[in-house]
């Protein structure tokens, strides 16, 4: 596990220190209250704080939509329907808040997604700890020859034992620079703000990052995708698992109509309807470029 014995007594203290409250709690939620859930070698996810419950995206539609949402047959249907038609601020009445402890090229792809607020741990006030993400070997892939930000087949394991030993060696060198840079003993050191700068991408960093559950949902459904880089698909898969013990309902309709759903465009649309007649429609009757034709070709041809 990747914390240190005050974090863990930190934490045995926090959840041994239960309130009373009149707010709305979600039992699956509090069970996951300040427990850390372990992501690649060092890494975390920890909920420090939550708000709302599937209760409170019905409440929130209810007073929005007023009596045109009193037909659906219960709050589950409700829910579905918000997810299906895309209304999607009643789920913004949810929040949490995650203490994340991550890789610093983990964090940089991570941050693309504006729509929460994050507070990092800073390496201007602190010294950052000798932590580095090293990949196990099946996750060392070549570069894809079809897909310019992807991986493509596994190294050997000659390859991957050759490449482990540069990352664990450049690793350990550039933080033995940083802690040289940083040393006070007869010298008079070099400030932490630039002592930082060589430290590689894969040293980790920490932040707390709070968003509501919309915004989270479109987190998940491009993170937690196969498609998505590996490593902060490990982050979102874990992610996964509270939020279905959070709000239940809403993770069945996000699940059934955003991870388990497929887009086509209007060209794709009218493929499959002559498709459906009977018509055979070949890439170039069909108005699509070679891109959207094999995209297009691979879901109709998913199993």
């Amino acid at each position: 596990m990747p914390l240190t014995e005050e974090q863990k007594a930190e934490i045995a203290a926090a959840r041994a220190n239960a309130a009373p409250t009149l707010r709305a709690t979600s039992p699956g939620m509090e069970a996951w209250l300040y427990r850390a859930i372990p992501v690649l070698d060092h890494g975390l996810i920890r909920v420090i704080d939550y708000m709302g419950d599937d209760a409170a995206i019905v409440q929130a539609a209810r007073v929005s939509y007023g009596q045109g949402t009193r037909a659906t047959r219960d709050d589950a249907g409700l829910i579905r329907y918000l997810m299906r038609h895309w209304h999607s601020t009643p789920f913004e009445m949810c929040e949490v808040k995650l203490h994340v402890k991550l890789p610093v090229f983990v964090a940089r792809q991570w941050i693309r997604h504006r729509t929460a607020n994050v507070n990092e741990y800073s390496a201007r006030y602190s010294i950052l700890d000798r932590e580095f993400y090293i990949p196990a070997p099946e996750h060392l892939a070549a570069q894809s020859s079809v897909n310019n930000q992807g991986r493509g087949e596994v190294l050997s394991p000659e390859e991957s034992a050759r490449v482990l030993a540069l990352l664990r060696e450049d690793s350990t060198r550039t933080y033995d620079h940083y802690e040289a840079m940083l040393s006070t003993e007869g010298q008079q050191g070099l400030a932490r703000e630039l002592a930082r700068m060589n430290l590689p991408a894969n040293i980790y960093t920490q932040w707390y990052w709070k968003v509501d559950l919309h915004n989270l949902f479109h987190f998940l459904r491009l993170r937690a995708d196969p498609h998505a880089q590996y490593e902060i698909r490990a982050y979102a898969e874990a992610i996964c698992d509270v939020v279905k013990d959070w709000v239940p309902a809403a993770w069945g309709a996000f699940e059934d109509y955003r991870l388990g759903a497929v887009t086509f465009s209007g060209k794709g649309m009218e493929v499959v309807r002559r498709r459906l007649a009977g018509e055979v429609v070949t890439q170039e009757e069909s108005g699509m470029s070679k891109g959207e034709w094999r995209e297009f070709e691979v879901i109709c041809n998913a199993k």
